[in-house]
């Protein structure tokens, strides 16, 4: 390896991703030398705990608490930020790219909320930043936006990006069982985190939505304006009843070009049992994204774990020894802190297809009711579907009904009313659901 390019680095955080990456450049060293052809050698590891770092093996003298040493050596290339958070990991970066040294990261949120002044700070210190680890663990999503499809112009993209949610909602879909006990399943798993409110409220995956939605459209996205939703609210029934009418519900991080801008928006959404998005199970994701030249293109793989998140990370870290991650940093326009503010639509110009599930007292002239207040809104009735009574409800029945393509404003405004019938028991449940986008 004489001729081979040389990278020092450092990781700053040896969690359970940290600790993978740490044992792939240490034990797989001679896989990614003959591979790439990069010599890339693990100088430091920070962290306050090294028990994650002991009990992989690490070398004691790779062990550092002092983050001060690490960017005072000029042997070290590339910092790696696996702490997590937006506090101290950001000081990581900031430092990092002030002493010369490129930066790679899986940090989601972080990026979300402040990645554009990041961006732009690489920038004015002549480094860059990859983070191909932070959308989807191993699958390769950013490289694809950014040079597999880059002659494209993306009109959609609709993804699965957290697998704690899919498995939960793949458990209740395949096996009928309640949220809660699926939950628990995953927590004690190792799946789900013991405070699981990041990814079941779907803050998760819109932040990753922000991330894949800048590089994808080319735009500066603002976080706080997409709409989002999780599945902690969600009802069985309603996971049964879309099944009988051929749909699978997921946790979809939707990304669309509408004429008026861009909307995007994360949520439980039905799609078609034909989709592949459908066939996506466990803790698996997926990343469905839509070019004007290429049409119809899939992303697939595991979203989460230490050695999938790692080999992105380390798949970055070649980037940067070869140079490819510096060249596309410097040189394509879809980053956000060189692209134009996004003009993101309110959810309530959305315009999909909705499944909506109104409980009702079982006498004649209610759906007459309903029926009427949808038409009010120009709200056309696609489907009806009307189940027996449950136990120890006589009387009251489940109206699931489906509509045609309506503006998602004028669905909950027809619902507002729809629940105010004295005949309507309970608050009623819409569900968008989404359709193959058309090529």
């Amino acid at each position: 390896m004489s001729d081979s390019v040389k990278l020092g680095v450092a990781i700053v955080g040896c969690g359970t991703v940290g600790g993978a990456a740490a044992t792939i450049l240490t034990r797989d060293a001679d896989i990614v030398a003959q591979r790439s052809g990069c010599d890339i050698e693990l100088k430091y590891v920070v962290d306050l705990d090294f028990s994650v770092a002991r009990q992989t093996g690490l070398a004691e003298d790779l062990l550092c608490d002092n983050y001060d040493k690490v960017l005072a050596d000029d042997s070290v290339d590339v910092v790696v930020e696996l702490v997590g958070g937006l506090g101290f990991a950001r000081e990581v970066i900031e430092r990092a790219c002030r002493a010369g040294k490129h930066v790679v990261t899986a940090n989601k949120a972080l990026l979300a909320h402040h990645g554009t002044e990041l961006y732009a700070l690489a920038r004015s210190c002549g480094v860059c930043i990859a983070f191909e680890a932070s959308c989807a663990g191993c699958v390769p999503i950013i490289r694809a936006l950014n040079e597999g499809l880059i002659v494209n112009r993306i009109d959609a993209m609709f993804g699965i990006v957290n697998g704690t949610c899919n498995f939960i909602l793949s458990e209740m879909s395949t096996k009928g069982r309640d949220y809660a006990a699926v939950l628990q399943e995953a927590q004690a798993d190792g799946l789900a985190e013991a405070d699981p409110s990041l990814d079941v409220s779907g803050e998760d995956s819109a932040h990753k939505l922000a991330i894949l939605g800048a590089m994808a459209f080319g735009q500066k996205i603002e976080f706080d304006d997409i709409p989002t939703a999780g599945i902690d609210k969600l009802d069985l029934c309603d996971v049964a009843f879309g099944q009988d009418l051929g749909y699978v519900l997921k946790l979809l991080a939707i990304a669309e070009r509408q004429a008026d801008g861009l909307s995007l928006r994360v949520r439980p959404a039905f799609i078609s049992k034909a989709h592949p998005l459908a066939w996506v199970a466990g803790s698996f994701n997926a990343v469905s994204v839509y070019g004007h030249v290429t049409g119809h293109t899939m992303y697939y793989g595991r979203g989460a774990g230490g050695m999938p998140t790692a080999s992105a990370v380390v798949a970055d870290l070649v980037s940067v020894a070869v140079g490819s991650a510096q060249r596309t940093f410097s040189q394509l326009g879809v980053w956000p802190d060189r692209a134009e503010q996004a003009c993101q639509s309110p959810l309530e110009a959305v315009r999909s297809r909705y499944y909506l599930r109104i409980l009702c007292e079982d006498r004649p002239g209610v759906f007459a009711q309903i029926a009427a207040i949808l038409g009010e809104r120009e709200i056309s009735i696609s489907s009806l579907l009307q189940h027996e009574p449950a136990e120890g409800q006589a009387g009251i029945v489940p109206v699931v009904v489906t509509t045609h393509q309506a503006r998602e404003g004028d669905v909950r405004d027809a619902l507002a009313k729809i629940d105010k019938l004295d005949t309507v028991k309970s608050q009623s449940v819409c569900l968008e659901i989404v359709e193959e986008y058309e090529e």
